[in-house]
């Protein structure tokens, strides 16, 4: 019989699916529409313009912790206020992400695989890990 990968393997899809997440958005934001699109689009829902650079910022320093695992778990948390945010935004389009001006159910799916991360942990291959890349067993401390 074939052995199952461990949970620690779940984890880390987990981790590397939410952290690409992150970083394909604030790319987004970036490059297709740019940083001026992404004020108006703030200003238009009232919210203040200068927090689209922190948010940009922190979508993309968070998601490139979240993938290397240097302590993603709490950068998940950390991150909620953004999607609670996106949530917010979204929420007057109605349920479908594919409405127009997508509705709230992406946020809220995010916010719960977020909570779910960190209450896995970062996984295996987790930078952040006292553990060794290789199955969770233990590194040697040196003296």
């Amino acid at each position: 019989m074939t052995p199952m990968p461990s949970p620690a393997h779940a984890a880390t899809l987990v981790r590397l699916s939410l952290g690409t997440m992150w970083i394909s958005h604030a790319l987004l934001k970036l490059l297709v529409f740019t940083m001026p699109g992404f004020e108006a689009f703030l200003a238009a829902q009232g919210i203040p313009t200068f927090i689209a650079w922190p948010v940009v910022l922190a979508e993309l320093a968070g998601g490139t912790a979240i993938v290397l695992g240097l302590h993603g778990r709490y950068v998940s948390l950390a991150l909620l206020p953004i999607l609670a945010g996106a949530l917010w935004t979204h929420y007057p389009n109605g349920w479908v992400f594919s409405a127009a001006n997508g509705g709230w159910e992406f946020p809220a799916y995010l916010i719960v695989w977020s909570v779910v991360h960190f209450l896995l942990g970062d996984g295996a291959f987790a930078l952040s890990s006292k553990r060794s890349p290789h199955f969770g067993t233990r590194l040697a401390h040196a003296s």
